[in-house]
């Protein structure tokens, strides 16, 4: 136990690091290309140089970050070609999860992709009332739990890692649509109904050609 004491408060340490630049790449407070200094990062957020350089790889693995040649790290870039690539990875990888889910559903995992759909709508409501880097907050974390949702069943942890991975890096292009209001809530909530009503009614087809527009919308790629 003693040994295992100090690795234990180290990765939460850095667990809690990761979050806060998660977050704050999302939300563009650390840009695209921003060069990230371990002690100016140390100033601004804690820890210690060992705890930080940790969570800089960490966001690294996650392509959140990058390395440099000059073993430093920047926040990773944000171009059209980016978000293509992006949006090419998550249809690719959600597709298959959804279609791996409703072979395998069950009664409990409809009951939480209906739970989840219903959270969602309330956070939509939300943000819209009340727009604010809380409210934006909440709700992007509604709509990762979707995604989440949707691959649970899929039997594959390594599907549901990169899953995860990528849905990450599309995040602050998800919160820039929201911010500068071009996001379509009731095209959204149609989108969202024949989703649910898809999966629900085991009609693999008709859900994967409305996840697909879902994922579009939600990388600004259509009109919804």
């Amino acid at each position: 136990m003693l040994f295992g004491k100090r690795q234990d408060e180290d990765e939460t340490v850095v667990a809690m690091l990761a979050s806060a630049l998660r977050r704050d790449i999302s939300f563009g407070v650390l840009r695209p290309d921003q060069k990230l200094k371990i002690e100016a990062l140390r100033q601004r957020y804690g820890g210690s140089n060992h705890s930080m350089r940790e969570t800089l790889r960490v966001l690294s693995a996650e392509g959140l970050v990058e390395a440099t040649s000059q073993r430093g790290f920047r926040v990773t870039s944000a171009t059209e070609e980016d978000l293509r690539d992006i949006l090419l990875m998550r249809l690719e990888i959600e597709k298959l999860g959804l279609a791996r889910s409703m072979e395998r559903s069950n009664v409990a995992w409809e009951g939480r992709v209906i739970a989840t759909f219903h959270t969602l709508r309330h956070a939509d409501a939300h943000v819209q009332d009340h727009p604010d880097d809380l409210t934006a907050l909440e709700w992007d974390e509604a709509c990762r739990a979707l995604s989440a949702v949707l691959m649970e069943a899929c039997g594959s942890p390594r599907l549901i890692g990169l899953a995860e991975k990528f849905f990450n890096q599309s995040r602050r292009f998800r919160l820039a649509l929201l911010r500068e209001g071009h996001i379509d809530f009731a095209a959204r909530q149609a989108r969202h109904n024949a989703l649910r009503d898809a999966i629900l009614g085991k009609d693999t087809d008709t859900a994967l050609a409305c996840l697909e527009e879902e994922i579009a919308a939600d990388l600004g790629r259509n009109n919804g």
